[in-house]
């Protein structure tokens, strides 16, 4: 058992004995499997310095990288989500979501907000994956409709940051009717000439694809987002072949068109404020 202890200055440990790293000191990189210190691969705005690989974020950490010292007035910051279909899979809804609300400390899968992004007021909406998937339900619906509302009160472009898996089953026709409101309520800010940029992270995809978030006047993505309506598995299922590589990336889809242009993190907060100052002149 001479492999079970050390010795250090005379004094003898077991691997009992050896401390542990601390949970979320360390993050590997899901791309490139290379392994950096999270407070580093926060200094880089959540990008791998070694591959450049986007890390999945939420609210919390866009809000922070973009609005002015983290400064910012949240909207309807309390609405929670209904159950009234009383719906039951694995689990009964309700208790789906206070589990959920209890686990991230979220209300839904939206937080809204408006502050200033380098001087200039925007309105910002950005969805959060770790509620459900980031699916798209009443409260997310109807918390987009209100932001939009903002926007053109106030008359401040209006920024959404998607990252979704679809439409949230659990409420069914309540949720696809979110496509229709959201839609709505863009074709008002538009005649209002107030700018609506849709900024698509990974993964966007289902009915929030084929609503709002390819809606704006200008379409944004993160580099290699998912995007697209059905995944890439559900699809391969559907039409059995193969898929090209790089299938439903945001380089793809910005090659067929969807797109404007992709921005690096990074450069984000910049380019989203010359771009607001470029719509507002």
């Amino acid at each position: 058992m001479a492999w079970f202890k050390r010795s250090t200055a005379g004094v003898t440990t077991t691997t009992e004995e050896k401390k542990e790293v601390p949970d979320g000191l360390w993050f590997k990189c899901p791309s490139c499997k290379k392994s950096q210190m999270t407070k580093d691969l926060k200094l880089n705005k959540y990008v791998c310095v070694h591959c450049n690989y986007h890390a999945r974020i939420g609210s919390v950490e866009y809000f922070e990288l973009l609005f002015d010292e983290n400064q910012f007035t949240e909207l309807d910051a309390d609405m929670t989500a209904a159950d009234p279909l009383k719906f039951t899979d694995t689990k009964p809804y309700d208790a789906r979501l206070k589990a959920t609300i209890a686990k991230t400390g979220l209300k839904d899968a939206i937080r809204t907000a408006y502050g200033n992004v380098e001087g200039e007021e925007v309105v910002v909406a950005c969805m959060d994956f770790d509620f459900i998937g980031g699916s798209m339900g009443s409260v997310v619906g109807e918390k987009i409709a209100r932001a939009i509302d903002t926007a053109r009160a106030r008359k401040s472009p209006m920024l959404i940051i998607s990252k979704s898996g679809g439409a949230r089953m659990m409420e069914a026709a309540y949720s696809l009717m979110q496509m229709a409101k959201t839609s709505a309520k863009l074709a008002l800010l538009a005649e209002e000439k107030v700018p609506y940029v849709s900024l698509m992270t990974d993964p966007t995809t289902g009915g929030v694809t084929a609503s709002f978030a390819m809606l704006g006047d200008f379409n944004i993505a993160e580099p290699n987002a998912l995007i697209g309506f059905a995944g890439p598995r559900v699809i391969k299922e559907t039409i059995k072949k193969d898929l090209p590589k790089g299938f439903q990336s945001a380089e793809m889809v910005l090659e067929s068109g969807f797109l404007d242009f992709i921005v690096d993190r990074r450069e984000l907060k910049a380019k989203l404020a010359q771009l607001f100052r470029l719509l507002k002149n």
